[in-house]
C-alpha cells in the first residue's frame, strides 16, 4: 500500500542516520487511514528530536508537531514564526485566510 510504501521509505532514509529528514507532501496520495499512518510515523520521529523539513498541507497535525513554521504562498515566504505563535495569531492577512479555512 502506499502507506507501507512511505513508511519503507522512511525506515531507508534513517537507516543512512541522516541529520535531517525531508518530508515533500508524505500524505498527498494517501487515503485516511494510511495517512494516518504516516503521520504516527513523523510524529514519532518528532519526540525522538529527529530534526525535519515537512512540506505539508495537514495544518492540524503541523500545529501538533512542528516547532517552526514558514508559510509560503505563490512561492515566496509570507510568513515564518514559531508553530505556536503563528497559529495563535497569524500576523499576514494570507495566511490568517488560509488557516480560516484549513483549521
Amino acid at each position: 500500500s502506499g502507506g507501507q510504501k512511505q513508511r519503507v521509505a522512511i525506515a531507508r532514509a534513517l537507516a543512512m542516520e541522516p541529520d535531517i529528514m525531508l518530508f515533500d507532501e508524505p500524505t498527498s496520495a494517501l487515503d485516511p487511514e494510511l495517512t494516518g499512518e504516516v503521520l504516527r510515523t513523523i510524529r514519532e520521529l518528532a519526540e525522538e528530536r529527529m530534526t525535519m523539513l515537512v512540506v505539508t498541507h495537514e495544518m492540524a497535525f503541523a500545529r501538533e508537531v512542528a516547532s517552526r513554521v514558514v508559510f509560503m504562498d505563490g512561492g515566496e515566504i509570507v510568513e515564518a514564526r514559531p508553530a505556536k505563535a503563528l497559529f495563535a495569531a497569524p500576523e499576514h492577512p494570507r495566511t490568517r485566510a488560509f488557516l480560516e479555512n484549513m483549521l
